[in-house]
C-alpha cells in the first residue's frame, strides 16, 4: 500500500473518530458539565499518550519541549481545549451533522489559507484554481445540507 493511500487511511479514520468524539463528549457533557467533559477528554488522552510513548521505544524526551522555536508552536495544547469545548457547544446546539459539515469547512479554509502563504512553518504552495474551486464547491455543499434552513 503506498504512502499516498495510508495517508488517506489514516486521514478517514482521524475523521470519524473526531465526529465520534465530538457526539461522545457532547454526552458526557449532558451529564457533568462542559469544562468537566473537556478536562476529562484532556487528561484521557495525557495518559494514553505516555502509555504510546512509554511502549513505543520513548522516541525524544520532554525536555526538548523548552528548545521548540517559536515558542508558541507549543500552544496546541491549549487549543486542543478549546476544540474540545467548541466542538461539544457545536453539536449540542447545532447537532452532529451540521457541526461537523460547518467544523471541516472552516478547518479547509484556514488549513489552504496556511498552505498557500505558508504560515507556521507550512510548506508554501503556489494559488490553484482547481483548490479555490474545491473550497467553493464544498461550501455549496455547505449551503445546499442547509439549503431548507436557509431558505424557508
Amino acid at each position: 500500500m503506498g504512502i499516498l493511500m495510508i495517508g488517506w487511511m489514516i486521514s478517514i479514520i482521524s475523521g470519524v473518530l473526531m465526529a465520534l468524539q465530538g457526539v461522545f463528549n457532547t454526552q458526557v457533557t449532558k451529564q457533568t458539565s462542559v469544562w468537566v467533559s473537556a478536562s476529562f477528554v484532556q487528561a484521557t488522552a495525557l495518559i494514553i499518550c505516555l502509555l504510546a510513548w512509554f511502549c513505543t521505544g520513548r522516541q525524544g524526551s520532554f525536555s526538548g519541549l523548552f528548545h521548540v522555536k517559536p515558542w508558541y508552536m507549543l500552544l496546541g495544547g491549549v487549543m486542543g481545549a478549546f476544540i474540545t469545548y467548541t466542538v461539544i457547544e457545536g453539536m449540542a446546539q447545532l447537532g452532529p451533522a451540521k457541526a461537523v459539515l460547518f467544523i471541516i469547512a472552516a478547518q479547509l479554509i484556514a488549513a489552504y489559507l496556511v498552505e498557500l502563504f505558508g504560515w507556521f512553518g507550512a510548506q508554501k504552495v503556489g494559488f490553484d484554481w482547481m483548490k479555490l474551486i474545491g473550497v467553493a464547491v464544498f461550501i455549496g455543499g455547505v449551503i445546499l445540507f442547509k439549503w431548507k434552513e436557509l431558505f424557508s
